[in-house]
């Protein structure tokens, strides 16, 4: 069957960007097909248009869309998790831009409950990020400090939240001071905003903390490097998610061997399925239920229709959002 989809014709600017159609087979033995109500943008769709962060093997690879949420429409041989009509949401590696979408059913998460579709397409990229990198590889805890970069982005404000549940300090980096008062309706305290003004944050940072962050969530990448480092804890971890500012930098081995800190590199996109399966599960059995208990929740910065992509991809590159940019059908 054809349906509508995003697809990027060839690499560049937002003129590559089209409304056209994608062909989507039946679902196989185990797969549960979901009609996709609303999708979040991410930057890894901005590199991506650009021709510089191509989709994983077994995804389109010209139609973007990291996470979605949808409606169960119809279920292959042996997939019993969803009922038809039911409300999910998942991270894929692509294709989350297209009105269907087939994805082996341990992969998805429920909606929480109370959560419209367009709210939750808001969740699985930005939560299952933080939490992966925060808790399940840094071992964030209370009593701890977190350095968040880039807070204002959909993975920062579910950073905040996340390190607030689990009884840690966030000190947050903006480049932008207006953004600084909006994080605090999502864990922030007063006074642990930082504008970063030519790359430099340490020394605030170990003012702050008394002697450096626990971990460090850092989305920008190379050119925060050394600069991480130096606001790192002894015995910090330091959590590189992306590359914003460069995939290159400075490392100063001395000091990361004096601090006995631990660097962990990590990407989500291209997880084999039975990795993707993990981390479906912790959305469904560990992530959703703070939903439904208000201890989380999403954080849209503007809903858009799907047609006005273009659109979205410049409020991003222009640095505007606070939260996710979502796309809807």
């Amino acid at each position: 069957m054809k349906v509508p989809a995003i697809r990027f014709r060839g690499a560049g600017g937002a003129e590559v960007i089209a409304l056209d159609e994608l062909e989507v087979r039946d679902p196989g033995p185990g797969e549960i097909q979901v009609e996709i109500a609303a999708a979040g943008l991410n930057r890894a769709d901005l590199h991506q248009r650009r021709g510089a962060y191509p989709a994983p093997a077994g995804y389109p690879p010209d139609v973007p869309g990291l996470e979605l949420a949808g409606t169960v429409v119809a279920r292959g041989a042996g997939a019993a998790l969803f009922a038809e009509g039911a409300a999910v949401m998942a991270i894929v590696g692509g294709g989350a831009m297209a009105r269907r979408i087939n994805l082996h059913e341990r992969e998805l998460a429920p909606v929480p409950a109370g959560l419209t579709l367009t709210d939750a397409a808001a969740i699985p990229e930005a939560f299952l990020t933080a939490w992966d990198a925060m808790i399940s590889q840094a071992h964030l805890g209370a009593g701890e400090s977190v350095l968040v970069h880039a807070a204002a982005s959909g993975v920062g404000t579910a950073a905040l939240q996340i390190a607030r549940v689990v009884g840690a300090r966030s000190i947050a980096t903006t480049r932008t001071a207006a953004k600084l008062p909006a994080l605090t309706a999502h864990g922030l305290a007063e006074g642990d905003g930082l504008v970063v003004v030519d790359g430099r944050f340490a020394a605030a940072v170990q003012a702050r903390t008394g002697g450096g962050a626990s971990v460090i969530l850092d989305g920008v990448g190379g050119s925060y490097l050394e600069e991480n480092l130096r606001a790192l804890a002894p015995r910090g971890r330091l959590v590189l998610i992306g590359t914003l500012g460069g995939g290159g930098g400075t490392f100063p081995v001395g000091m990361a061997l004096g601090k006995r800190a631990t660097v962990i590199g990590t990407v989500m996109r291209a997880r084999p399925l039975e990795e993707k399966i993990v981390l479906g599960r912790l959305l469904a059995t560990r992530i959703v239920p703070l939903f439904e208990r208000g201890l989380l929740r999403p954080v849209v910065d503007i809903v858009m229709p799907m047609a006005a992509c273009a659109d979205a991809h410049a409020r991003m590159e222009r640095d505007e959002n606070v939260g996710k940019i979502i796309l809807a059908w």
